[in-house]
């Protein structure tokens, strides 16, 4: 299947462009762009632009990645990386809305949604299947997991553990059941996340530590139990914390 290219758009010699794509009428593709199949770019869109960070060395041969089926919305911006031979990757199935940002050398996995105005970042990682709210700010190397749904405004300058909503500063507000049963996740598993949610957060000590003793006792046996508290074993920044009225059944 051929891809479309708007005559008024401008994709740089070198750029890779997959089957299917549709680049319309004033984005920009840079030379240093690899796009998956069935990629769409709307108006203004620039992908593969010069990061935002002033030692950088404009020669360094670095990159964007951006997965098949990826559709970014009018004004977002998707800037290469600042070191030679790494790229910003963007997963497949993504929704980029207008004006979001995505900067330099973030891993955003695939099925990831970043509404109106979400800005990303340096080197923050964003797990599969989450969502970012509208104006949303995510402070650079920080850790986002997976299914977490991030709420519009919200300031996030900690890690966010995976099946959680975050909203305003940092703050921890519940746990995520509604989005783990539309992805199909059974009973015992959803059952299994609750209790280690509620345990990791509603434990007194250090966070890192209660996570690695659950871990280690056995009580939790599900992979989706453990991937959860694995995720407090990473990283280099503290962790969002929960408000005392979490509920654990927020809505996604």
């Amino acid at each position: 299947m051929s891809s479309t290219i708007h005559p008024t758009a401008i994709v740089e010699e070198g750029a890779q462009i997959g089957a299917g794509c549709a680049i319309m009428a004033y984005a920009i593709v840079t030379r240093h762009c690899v796009l998956g199949d069935g990629v769409v770019i709307h108006p203004f869109a620039v992908v593969g632009g010069d990061p935002q960070y002033l030692k950088f060395d404009a020669t360094l041969a670095t990159g964007v990645r951006i997965g098949p089926g990826t559709v970014i919305r009018e004004h977002v911006t998707i800037n290469r990386s600042i070191h030679a031979g790494k790229a910003t990757t963007v997963g497949a199935g993504c929704f980029l809305m207008a004006n979001a940002h995505v900067a330099h050398d973030c891993a955003v996995a695939d099925h990831v949604v970043l509404a109106n105005n979400a800005m990303v970042a340096g080197h923050v990682e964003i797990g599969a299947h989450t969502f970012v709210g509208g104006g949303a700010g995510l402070h650079q190397f920080c850790r986002i997991g997976e299914g977490v749904m991030v709420a519009g405004n919200a300031a996030v300058t900690r890690d966010v553990p995976h099946f959680t909503l975050v909203a305003e500063r940092d703050e921890v507000i519940g746990f995520n059941v509604v989005g783990l049963k539309r992805r199909g996740f059974s009973r015992a598993a959803i059952a299994e996340l609750k209790g280690a949610f509620q345990e990791v957060y509603f434990t007194a000590g250090n966070i890192r530590e209660v996570a690695a003793g659950l871990a280690a006792s056995g009580r939790f046996g599900s992979a989706e139990a453990q991937k959860f508290l694995a995720f407090f074993s990473g990283g280099k920044r503290s962790f969002a914390r929960a408000r005392r009225a979490a509920t654990g059944e927020t809505e996604a």
